[in-house]
């Protein structure tokens, strides 16, 4: 069988160096081809973020690189990162389905702006059809678990969640968890 890609996005104020996605590139070893990229504002040195359909863009193009790997492929990453691949995996930017998608590790999902539990980030959630990872600590102000049990309920494909007891958006210290998590997903989806 065919190495899988692991194609990971860091969240919007982090880069492609950010701990957790170097530990699980770490974990997976040799056994995947793990791919750590940034968004295109970061690699231009710039802080803001573009918009999502420019976010999305930057997906598919990175994608398309990958066309000659012929193992299966998951999407993912920490906050933004693991929102814009899941939105893309929903194909809400009428790109098309991705090829070989399957599955989705999403790492500290920004289910909605702290404090602001009105403004949900769940529209495509309901589109998505590959089996997904959640990994959220308790104390995200992002997402309480109950929030997104309620909402990735709308999933339509198995999905998982990892709780990391008292655990915020950072996840400071709980990388090796991260890694082991997605390591343990990513190999039964393979």
């Amino acid at each position: 069988m065919a190495k899988p890609t692991l194609l990971l996005y860091p969240g919007a104020g982090s880069g492609r160096d950010h701990t957790s996605l170097l530990a699980i590139e770490e974990r997976l070893g040799r056994a995947v081809f793990v791919e750590r990229t940034d968004f295109p504002y970061r690699r231009e040195g710039r802080r803001a973020p573009d918009r999502a359909p420019k976010l999305m863009a930057a997906i598919r193009q990175d994608l398309a690189g990958f066309g000659r790997r012929r193992g299966p492929v998951v999407m993912g990453g920490r906050s933004m990162g693991g929102r814009m691949t899941s939105m893309v995996a929903a194909d809400v930017d009428d790109a098309g389905p991705v090829a070989r998608l399957s599955g989705l590790v999403l790492v500290c999902y920004p289910l909605h702006p702290p404090g602001k539990p009105e403004r949900l980030r769940v529209e495509h959630l309901g589109a998505i059809t590959v089996p997904c990872l959640f990994i959220s600590g308790t104390k995200d102000p992002f997402g309480t678990p109950d929030e997104l049990l309620r909402w990735t309920a709308e999933i339509p494909a198995p999905v998982e969640h990892v709780w990391i007891d008292g655990g915020r958006h950072d996840l400071k210290g709980a990388d090796s968890t991260v890694a082991a998590a997605t390591a343990a997903f990513v190999t039964r989806l393979g």
